[in-house]
C-alpha cells in the first residue's frame, strides 16, 4: 500500500500553506508535527479530498485520488480535532449512522459496529448516550467511527487533545494496534503520543518539510546535545540565558534542569555545572528544530 503526495502547493492569498510538499507513505503510523500555521490542517484537508490543492497530485496505489473519486473516499477514515459525535445518539446509533453515510451495506454495519465498540472498550456502553460520556470515551467513539468500513488511509487530527494521561495512553495503544496494513497520519502537539508508535515523523514549518525520518534517526541528529544540569533555584536565570531549557524538575534539595545546547555550543560550556548526558527525545528534536532564536536552517 502506498500514498504518494507529489509537489502539492496551496496558498491563501499571499500566504503559502503548503510549498511543494512531497512524501511517500506506506503501511504504518506517521506523526505530523509543527507549530501553528505550519500547514498540517491544510495537508489533512487535501489528503481527505475536502480541499483542492493549487497544484500537485496525490496517488493511492498508483492512481490519482481525483480520478478515483468515491472509490478513494471509501478507503478513508477521518477523526477531526473537535468532537463531532451527536450527544443524543447512543454509541450504536452513532456508528450505524456514520456507516450509512459512508455507504456501507447494512450487514457490514451490523457486524462491524459491535466489533469496533469492543476494540475501543465501549461495548458495555453500546446503548448509552454519547452526551453522558467522558472526554476520553468521546475520543474513543470518534476513533471507532474513523475505522468503520476498514479504511486503508486514516487521518487523526489531535486524537488525544484534552485527555488525561491514562486516556492518552489508551488511545495511543489503540492507534498502534490498528496500524497493521493501514497508513495512519496523526497530527498532534503532544509529541510523546507518537514518539514510540510512529514509523516516521514529519516536521513541518511554513508548508515545507524541515525533516522526516524514523524517531531514532531524528534523535541521533542531536546526540550529545541534551543534558541535565543539577542546580539550586538561584541559578535558573543564568542557565536559561545560556541554554535552551526543555524541562525543570524539582527534587528534594535541588533542581534537575533538562537543557539543549545551542548550535555553537559544545560540552565545554557545561564545565561550571554538575551535569549528565541524556538520551535525546523527539520532543528535544522538536525544540531544537523550531527554536525561534535559531537562524540556522536545519536540513
Amino acid at each position: 500500500m502506498e500514498l504518494i503526495i507529489q509537489n502539492v502547493c496551496k496558498s491563501y492569498k499571499d500566504v503559502k500553506a503548503l510549498n511543494n510538499f512531497s512524501i511517500t507513505m506506506t503501511d504504518g503510523v506517521y506523526g505530523l508535527l509543527g507549530p501553528n500555521g505550519a500547514g498540517k490542517t491544510t495537508l489533512m484537508r487535501i489528503i481527505t479530498d475536502n480541499m483542492d490543492a493549487d497544484s500537485g497530485h496525490i496517488f493511492f496505489n498508483g492512481k490519482d485520488i481525483k480520478q478515483m473519486g468515491k472509490d478513494y473516499r471509501s478507503i478513508l477514515g477521518y477523526m477531526p480535532q473537535h468532537n463531532a459525535a451527536y450527544s443524543s445518539f447512543t454509541s450504536k446509533q452513532f456508528l450505524s449512522y456514520i456507516g450509512s453515510l459512508k455507504g456501507m451495506q447494512k450487514e457490514d454495519i451490523q457486524s462491524q459496529v459491535p466489533m469496533l465498540l469492543k476494540r475501543v472498550n465501549l461495548y458495555e456502553n453500546m446503548n448509552s448516550k454519547i452526551g453522558s460520556f467522558s472526554g476520553g470515551m468521546k475520543q474513543r467513539i470518534m476513533l471507532a467511527q474513523a475505522l468503520l468500513g476498514d479504511p486503508k488511509v486514516i487521518i487523526l487530527d489531535e486524537p488525544t487533545a484534552g485527555l488525561d494521561p491514562k486516556e492518552r495512553i489508551r488511545i495511543r495503544n489503540l492507534i498502534s494496534g490498528f496500524a497493521l496494513n493501514r497508513i495512519i497520519i496523526i497530527a498532534t502537539h503532544v509529541v510523546s503520543d507518537i514518539e514510540f508508535i510512529a514509523k516516521e515523523i514529519i516536521l513541518l514549518k511554513k508548508g515545507s518539510i524541515v525533516l522526516h525520518d524514523a524517531p531514532d534517526i531524528l534523535c541521533r541528529m542531536i546526540e550529545n546535545k541534551v543534558y541535565e544540569i543539577y542546580s539550586d533555584i538561584s541559578m535558573i536565570d543564568e542557565i536559561s540565558e545560556k541554554f535552551e531549557v526543555c524541562n525543570i524538575q524539582k527534587g528534594i534539595d535541588r533542581l534537575a534542569i533538562r537543557v539543549l545546547l545551542k548550535d555553537n555550543q559544545n560540552k565545554e560550556c557545561l564545565k561550571d555545572y554538575e551535569n549528565v548526558t541524556l538520551r535525546a527525545s523527539v520532543e528535544d528534536v522538536y525544540l531544537f528544530v523550531f527554536d525561534e532564536e535559531r537562524e540556522k536552517k536545519v536540513v
